[in-house]
């Protein structure tokens, strides 16, 4: 067997491209040029609010615009790009993928006919700042985390209002009908109620019609005002915790099994290895094989000495 030297490969275009463009957006200066940008996007929507500005400087402002447009769509194509070589890792993170429909949505034809959208659609821009802010992120992890909580505290609170604005209706109909005369006046009067604005005026005029009126608003205070907004606060701290445990502490990612051209450059390589280690072997067996001058000669015999 002959030393078989190794043999360069030339890298695949989509992994030395993967390579380029990870090192392009995991660099500090680029987070830091894309928030900057984000905060000249604001500023621009902000100035368009003021009537004399946006008509002084329109030509500008729209010049503006589309050098954001065009440095929000190079960073998405740089992080796609990031992605070549494991193109589903983009699609798994809900940051990327919002940061493409947000970014995919101002090339839309209906969209930018809209102005209406297309400026909602501007403002958008904005919440990507949380990318870039991890304090910023865990709040609006833990805000999406409490939904199902926020929902179930929302039905509760529906329920109890209905039932107390029913029994409104049926005490202080006739003695009060402006706030009580049907049954979405007293929920309207029982909502805002519940954040304790006007309660003793309300208490002072149910006083007039009963004195178990007295009963009726202490118990609707307590649960309304105190219960359930000390559980809906509950229900964010708790959401709030999960959200920060999981920035300090992701899980690992699943390893991901390697690529055609990765496994074949390890095949190879072991195959080079396996090589070398058989043409050693080789020498030391030829070495060992071969005859010792010291073994040729005839051992002298004892008898010719008596």
């Amino acid at each position: 067997m002959t030393d078989g030297a190794p043999t360069m490969r030339p890298t695949p275009l989509r992994i030395s491209t993967a390579r380029w463009c990870r090192t392009v957006t995991e660099a500090r200066w680029f987070a830091g040029t894309v928030f900057c940008l984000i905060i000249a996007n604001a500023a621009l929507l902000g100035m368009e609010t003021y009537s004399g500005v946006a008509t002084a400087w329109r030509g500008w402002l729209g010049l503006a615009e589309h050098a954001c447009v065009a440095g929000f769509t190079a960073e998405i194509l740089l992080r796609l790009g990031a992605h070549a070589d494991r193109p589903r890792d983009f699609f798994r993170d809900p940051w990327n993928l919002f940061d493409l429909a947000v970014v995919l949505s101002t090339f839309l034809p209906v969209v930018r006919e809209n102005t209406t959208v297309l400026r909602l659609l501007r403002l958008a821009r904005v919440l990507r700042t949380a990318r870039f802010l991890p304090q910023l992120r865990i709040v609006l992890v833990a805000v999406a985390r409490s939904l199902p909580g926020t929902v179930s505290f929302l039905l509760v609170g529906a329920l109890l209002l209905y039932l107390y604005a029913m029994v409104g209706w049926v005490f202080f109909a006739h003695h009060d009908p402006e706030h009580y005369g049907s049954v979405g006046r007293a929920a309207h009067t029982l909502f805002l109620l519940m954040t304790l604005d006007g309660i003793t005026d309300a208490v002072h005029a149910g006083l007039e019609v009963s004195r178990w009126s007295l009963l009726y608003y202490a118990s609707y205070v307590l649960l309304a005002s105190f219960v359930l907004v000390n559980v809906l606060i509950g229900v964010v701290l708790t959401s709030l915790e999960e959200a920060r445990a999981m920035e300090q502490d992701p899980s690992p990612p699943a390893p991901r099994p390697p690529s055609a051209p990765a496994r074949q450059q390890a095949l190879l390589d072991r195959v080079i290895i396996a090589r070398r280690a058989l043409n050693d072997l080789e020498r030391e067996l030829a070495g060992t094989s071969a005859p010792s001058p010291a073994a040729d000669r005839p051992v002298p015999s004892a008898r010719g000495h008596t």
